[in-house]
């Protein structure tokens, strides 16, 4: 995996030909570590369609910060120089494979379907969708995938706790989605936005 510092960050993502997966870590971080190597067997599948790299956010700090990294291992997928897709924490090797065939493969009806739902509920709340389009793809997908897997829609950027009355808070849209527009100008995970 390709090293990536302050110095060569944007210079490396901007000039990228193909998708690029960043794994944010530290060399202190037990979750990182076990991480990393489910990483590279991941890059020995994928490595001719997306190139996998690494940032020590101890070795670089002002990128830490750009992209708020508050929480590690954080995986943020780059798509022409942006952020498309992202995740937090130790992910399976097939769930981490499945996740990168999602975004490299092409739309699907019921993602579409959600996608129109979604921006008519936004619409009918007066904010909308973010106007980035993959990164709606990509949060469809997940929430989707959640819905496969976990049985409901819950939010990609939450931790499902197993509590069924506690987890009804974060199926999308959350009870925290409304809150977080008014403060921040945008959910958490960014689907919605003033």
């Amino acid at each position: 995996m390709n090293i990536l510092t302050d110095e060569n960050f944007k210079k490396e993502i901007l000039n990228s030909q193909k998708p690029v997966l960043v794994d944010f870590w530290a060399s202190w971080c037990a979750p990182c570590g076990a991480l990393g190597p489910i990483l590279e067997r991941v890059a020995s599948d994928f490595g001719d369609r997306v190139i996998f790299t690494k940032v020590n956010i101890d070795e670089a700090p002002a990128t830490a910060q750009e992209f708020n990294i508050d929480r590690i291992p954080n995986v943020i997928l780059f798509k022409d120089g942006k952020p498309v897709n992202s995740f937090v924490g130790v992910r399976p090797e097939e769930e981490i494979k499945k996740w990168l065939e999602d975004f490299l493969g092409g739309k699907n009806e019921e993602a579409d379907k959600l996608t129109k739902e979604y921006e008519e509920y936004a619409k009918s709340n007066n904010f909308s969708l973010n106007l980035d389009k993959k990164i709606v793809e990509n949060i469809v997908k997940a929430l989707l995938d959640r819905e496969k897997k976990l049985g409901a829609r819950y939010c990609p950027c939450r931790r499902v706790t197993g509590d069924k009355e506690e987890d009804k808070k974060i199926i999308c849209p959350c009870i925290y989605h409304k809150d977080e527009i008014e403060k921040d100008g945008h959910c958490h995970c960014n689907l919605f936005a003033k």
